[in-house]
């Protein structure tokens, strides 16, 4: 299937659904939605499913499929089920169109919220962020069923961000993220992304920490800088 064959919107409902059944990648519910509606997969098609469809579908895929996250699966692609699940729509963006941004990712499992674990987030929200602006650049959503070592494929899917906030995250996982260059901020409280990105924003805009000067690439002199003017703060 090409990529050209399948909305971003229908792809993450894929990406979703197969979370909510056992042993499924994503890859997997798409050969199952072949057997049932054919492809490519579009709303009208995926309006048509039923239990009974998926079922029939996964008899020699999948044994012993509770009627349970047959249901789960069915609503979120179907787009009636965990509505707010669903991921905000991305922004435009072209490599160098915010001078001066850092990349920062966001654990979210619903909409654009900063709620999740890393090992079990359904997707990574990734921002461009500058003192002038926030962006939504891309919603990755980890296929990860099939993954030997799961955190570090986590890890490899934001190695192009410098900082990665998480609602929750282990001692070896985070050892992982950090080894793939990105900087883990856990923030428990969570809530909303945009609201925590909007707020890195206006700390990029007046004296970063030493941390976060670091990951924006100042030089160890400037570091210093921010440090003293914050303690003169």
């Amino acid at each position: 299937m090409s990529d050209s064959s399948i909305s971003d919107e229908i792809a993450l409902r894929i990406a979703l659904a197969a979370r909510t059944l056992p042993d499924t990648g994503v890859a997997r519910l798409i050969r199952v939605i072949e057997d049932a509606v054919g492809l490519p997969p579009t709303a009208a098609k995926l309006e048509r499913l039923d239990v009974e469809d998926l079922r029939r579908a996964l008899n020699g895929e999948i044994a012993d499929v509770d009627a349970a996250p047959l249901r789960d699966a069915l609503g979120i692609l179907k787009g009636e089920a965990n509505a707010d699940a669903a991921a905000p729509p991305v922004d435009a963006y072209a490599e160098g169109d915010m001078p001066g941004s850092i990349r920062v990712a966001c654990a979210s499992s619903k909409g654009e919220m900063l709620d999740g674990h890393f090992g079990s987030a359904r997707c990574f929200l990734v921002y461009q962020v500058s003192s002038e602006e926030e962006r939504l650049i891309d919603v990755r959503v980890p296929d990860d069923s099939n993954a030997e070592d799961k955190n570090g494929y986590r890890a490899e899917l934001i190695r192009d961000c410098q900082i990665l906030y998480v609602a929750s995250i282990g001692g070896p996982a985070a050892a992982k993220v950090v080894k793939a260059g990105v900087h883990p901020i856990k923030d428990q409280k969570g809530g909303s992304a945009r609201e925590r990105i909007a707020a890195l924003r206006k700390v990029l805009g007046s004296k970063p920490p030493p941390w976060l000067a670091k990951v924006m690439g100042e030089s160890a002199e400037a570091r210093v800088r921010f440090e003293r003017q914050e303690a003169e703060a």
